[in-house]
């Protein structure tokens, strides 16, 4: 089992809290990239969050991840995810050019460089319950921000968008987290 795959399990078996300190991962063979800190987030992030019903096309459907632009992970998400299930789901990665070629995913990574294209990408994701998710500081309409603090990777929780995309979040997702659009 790799190293991404125990640090991916883990969450599941002792909280979410012990994903967020794993950045240093004391006592890895090797250390882990921000990237491959990401993809487990990502990842994580699946069994915090509940979507609507209807949210996958049926009951054999994948649950899928989604990547937009140029793919800053390499092959981490799909080391992450290879074998995994959600909810009796398989989980799929799909990497998507543009937000023109944006097909049903439940999680969607939005890199930084594409954020200048913000409003088409939350105009073709209107009307669906994705879970948008990007780094560094996000614009309203993204509900995820990973932003990358010295060694740490923090959560920024936008709940307003996520009211809006008809997601719930997990109490023990948002506790470690800094909360945003509460208000709404």
């Amino acid at each position: 089992m790799g190293i991404l795959k125990r640090i991916a399990t883990r969450p599941r078996a002792l909280g979410l809290a012990l994903l967020l300190t794993l950045v240093g991962l004391v006592g890895a063979a090797a250390p882990v990239s921000e990237y491959q800190l990401k993809a487990v987030f990502l990842f994580n992030f699946a069994h915090f969050v509940e979507w609507p019903p209807g949210a996958l096309a049926d009951e054999n459907a994948p649950f899928v991840i989604g990547v937009l632009g140029k793919d800053p992970f390499g092959g981490s998400l799909e080391e992450v995810v290879r074998g995994e299930l959600v909810s009796h789901h398989p989980l799929a990665i799909e990497r998507y050019p543009d937000a023109s070629r944006l097909r049903n995913c439940q999680i969607l990574f939005i890199p930084a460089p594409e954020l200048q294209h913000l409003d088409q990408i939350l105009d073709a994701l209107k009307g669906r319950s994705v879970l948008t998710v990007t780094e560094g500081p996000a614009p309203p309409g993204v509900v995820i921000a990973l932003l990358k603090e010295d060694s740490h990777i923090r959560l920024r929780i936008d709940l307003a968008a996520a009211k809006a995309n008809s997601l719930t979040i997990s109490s023990k997702l948002l506790r470690p987290a800094e909360i945003v659009g509460a208000g709404s």
